[in-house]
């Protein structure tokens, strides 16, 4: 499933200043949800490298207008990209159904309460660090191992709180406090990170990781990678996607889900 990036923020790293105004941000969702996303990801604070945090009522100002019209004319589900409890108690309130933590629920001791009194999802993602210092030399001694049992513990503390196991999924936070080799080895061994049989959740789209790779500096010219790295992941099991182009990912996922398609019916079949 695409995740459709929906930043109302003055300086996120791809899009940010683009979609402030209601009106174009929900014109900006429609063409996401008629492109393809399942889930629209309203942010309104940017966790981009060196980013400096913003007030809950500033978040909220940006946020909830937006969430509120979409939710009018939409019944899909829309996620709250935060880590304030005030704001995603608000969000779920005017319609959002999913809370996507890039703290994984640890810097706001309310946050855990909220979700589990209102039962949403919950994207439980991994970072190391904060996001103004995160990439100031990123090291590990095993990154596989240390995000997998990050998950584990996020699994075991906050299914011991009350949360219902059903509504969480994990990210393993790309480009979040990874440096370039951190985040191609994740990518690499993303089997391993499956914990308890929930879904693992990918945020690549556009990320100077991918400029490393090729060598540029623009994150509009990684549209194309960004889609390679979707369907690939979606080989190796991941089934929720965030992206900011919503039409070239979906329409790679399709045609990987015709080959898994194919390829599970192919079992079945006698050979002639």
């Amino acid at each position: 499933m695409i995740m459709g990036i929906l930043n109302v923020t003055p300086d996120s790293f791809s899009d940010g200043g683009r979609y402030l105004a209601v009106g174009v941000a929900l014109s900006i969702a429609r063409t996401m949800i008629d492109e393809g996303a399942g889930i629209i990801d309203v942010g309104g604070e940017s966790t981009r490298p060196g980013a400096s945090p913003v007030t809950a009522s500033e978040e909220l100002s940006r946020t909830i207008p937006v969430i509120e019209g979409l939710r009018a004319e939409w019944s899909g589900p829309i996620s709250i990209d935060t880590s304030k409890a005030a704001v995603a108690e608000e969000a779920l309130a005017a319609g959002a159904a999913i809370v996507n933590d890039v703290s994984g629920l640890r810097a706001d001791s309310r946050m855990p309460e909220v979700c589990k009194r209102r039962g949403c999802g919950i994207v439980v993602m991994h970072m190391q660090g904060q996001p103004r210092t995160m990439q100031d030399r990123p090291r590990y001694g095993d990154v596989v191992a240390e995000v997998r049992d990050y998950f584990e513990e996020r699994y075991a503390t906050l299914t011991s709180s009350g949360i219902n196991p059903e509504c969480l999924c994990f990210d393993p936070g790309i480009g979040f406090g990874k440096s370039l080799e951190h985040n191609l080895t994740l990518l690499a061994r993303l089997d391993a990170l499956m914990v308890q049989e929930r879904p693992l959740l990918l945020g690549i789209s556009r990320k100077s990781f991918i400029g490393k790779v090729l060598g540029d500096d623009s994150p509009d010219l990684r549209e194309w990678s960004t889609s390679a790295l979707t369907a690939a992941t979606r080989l190796k099991g991941v089934l929720l996607h965030r992206v900011h182009s919503v039409q070239e990912n979906s329409d790679a996922l399709r045609v990987v889900e015709a080959v898994l398609r194919s390829d599970a019916g192919s079992d079945s079949v006698p050979p002639h």
